[in-house]
């Protein structure tokens, strides 16, 4: 075995890179701890101050132009892992028209924004389209943070965003195919009807893949966790290069090969030892994000800066909502989404440098695009983290959004008059043994749920659920809290319980409240903000198992051992 890498130069020296990341990663993710951020802000933070602290340069450094891309790839492998082709087709339209209007809006107004700065046409046409992208990462990343991944924002968001990925190699492969008509070949002369090709070609291999070659191997290895892992890593890496190599991006590939696994039986245990690789590989793609920016452009280029800032934040999140509302969706719906996308995206920057290289666009455009890429999605990861208590505040001027007469069929609700009645907020696992006691005691109650897909099967079960979120006043409205005998939560989210107990209290509930904890700190502070009654699942089992095991010690046996005592 060589150990050369160990007699390079420190500053060039994998570990040595590594070490100061993490470093860096590690002490502003304490900063932002402290003062309630997300850790993503911690990550950019990391990544700007490499341009401070010269110990190695960031733009040719290992971890940096490598690692991040393993991590992009993890996270779209676990998403498409979780896709239900049901929600696929229902949301398949607003999905795709919002997308696709939003970038054409939003590259016209780019553009129109740009040459009024002073850029040039063709300049103009690259920032116009680099603002129109948002950032697949910073949205998993934050919907993972928040759990919200299964809801129905949290699906229109990842929806959108594919769609965006896609828009996205079109528009590469465009910029950078030369404008020379003789050119021989297919791929030169009709490069846009060779994707379309590739695409369904990668689609077919997918569908066909998983339904007679995938399932065969992992049952073949699903005896051995380890090896188990192993397969599902290989493939996840061997299907994005055949991706990659047909002309697509790693986002694409590795969403691809999680979907061929999504029906998987083995899904998942295989997401459960791939999370901890794709938490810390994510964690240097935005130490790079943030390295990108070069705050020296700051002062001579703050118009610009400021100006394409505030569209990526503000403008283009209302361009969203108002194509979603066409098709019903509610405005807590239309907010949570909006808020999602207001970001640019790892792709803009990628579009900015294909112009640098074929002399369209300028160092300083791509310069400026990186600083707005850093301080939108640091802007917008800290919105999202608070999205509820901005919703609170925000709401009454949202309304001229919504539809007023269309509603779509995942919110429709059917309102019923309760007075005494149980709300259970989360019917997955705990809540429904609730419901099903509930029921069969025919007890009046009211089930609210943040999935989609839970709500459709109780629904079909006729049973009283609406679909909605903690966050949303309006769906305390419909719940009649006031009215209320018995308010139960099993939310995981601190927030989201210490929000609905702020709520029961500013309303002044009589009903006992009943919320969960996942630990003894979290209950404590729980009991102490005015909740009746916390629980501890884990906590409860255990101590459930600990008085079986007392009362009917005198008749376990181990190991054929009798443990009878006297």
């Amino acid at each position: 075995m060589s150990f050369d890498i160990l007699k390079k130069s420190p500053v060039n020296n994998l570990f040595f890179q590594l070490a100061v990341v993490l470093l860096l990663s590690s002490f502003f993710g304490f900063l932002v701890l402290r003062f309630k951020l997300p850790l993503v802000v911690a990550y950019l933070l990391a990544g700007v101050s490499l341009s401070f602290v010269t110990l190695f340069d960031p733009q040719h450094s290992t971890v940096l132009a490598v690692f991040p891309e393993i991590g992009i790839a993890f996270v779209l492998f676990l998403i498409g892992m979780e896709l239900d082709l049901r929600e696929v087709r229902s949301l398949g339209k607003p999905i795709v028209m919002s997308a696709v209007g939003q970038i054409l809006i939003s590259t016209f107004v780019g553009f129109e924004v740009a040459q009024f700065l002073g850029f040039n046409p063709t300049e103009s046409v690259y920032l116009g389209l680099g603002l129109a992208f948002s950032s697949t990462v910073v949205v998993v990343k934050m919907l993972l943070e928040k759990r919200e991944l299964n809801s129905l924002y949290g699906k229109l968001s990842i929806g959108i965003l594919l769609v965006e990925d896609l828009v996205a190699i079109v528009a590469l492969m465009i910029l950078s195919v030369s404008n020379s008509a003789l050119s021989v070949g297919l791929q030169q002369s009709l490069p846009i009807l060779t994707l379309l090709l590739k695409a369904f070609g990668l689609f077919a291999l997918t569908f066909l893949i998983s339904k007679y070659v995938l399932a065969r191997i992992f049952k073949a290895v699903a005896s051995s966790v380890e090896l188990l892992f192993l397969t599902a890593i290989t493939w996840c890496f061997v299907f994005t290069s055949v991706a990659v190599l047909s002309g697509f991006s790693v986002v694409i590939g590795a969403f691809l090969a999680g979907v061929a696994l999504a029906s998987s039986p083995y899904h998942l245990q295989i997401q459960g030892k791939v999370k901890p690789l794709r938490d810390f590989f994510v964690t240097l793609f935005f130490v790079y994000l943030g390295s990108q920016a070069n705050l020296k452009d700051l002062v001579s280029d703050w118009p610009a800066i400021l100006t394409f800032t505030i569209f990526a934040v503000a403008i283009k999140p209302i361009i969203y909502a108002v194509f979603l509302s066409r098709f019903g969706f509610k405005k807590h719906t239309l907010f949570q989404t909006a808020l999602n996308l207001s970001q640019i995206s790892e792709f803009s920057l990628v579009v900015l440098l294909v112009g640098v290289q074929t002399g369209a666009a300028s160092e300083k455009a791509l310069s400026i695009m990186a600083i707005v890429a850093v301080i939108s999605i640091i802007s917008s990861s800290i919105c999202i983290y608070y999205s509820r208590k901005i919703y609170v505040f925000v709401s009454p001027f949202i309304g001229f959004v919504e539809h007023k007469t269309k509603t779509h069929f995942m919110e429709n609700q059917n309102a019923e008059e309760l007075n005494e009645h149980v709300v259970i907020i989360g019917a997955h696992r705990i809540g429904r043994p609730l419901v099903r006691y509930l029921q069969r005691e025919k007890i009046p109650f009211i089930v609210m749920d943040i999935n989609p897909h839970v709500v459709e099967d109780l629904k079909a079960k006729s049973i009283n659920v609406v679909y909605g979120d903690i966050g949303d006043p309006d769906m305390h409205e419909y719940l009649r809290l006031e009215h209320a005998k018995l308010v139960i939560s099993t939310a995981t989210s601190m927030n989201d319980n210490e929000f609905l107990i702020e709520e029961c209290k500013r309303r002044k509930i009589s009903g006992k409240l009943l919320v969960r904890a996942l630990d003894s700190e979290h209950a404590r502070a729980l009991e102490d903000l005015g909740a009746d009654f916390v629980i501890q699942p884990e906590k409860v089992s255990g101590a459930f198992l600990v008085s079986q095991l007392k009362k009917n010690w005198p008749n376990i046996v181990f190991a054929g051992l009798s443990t009878k005592t006297t």
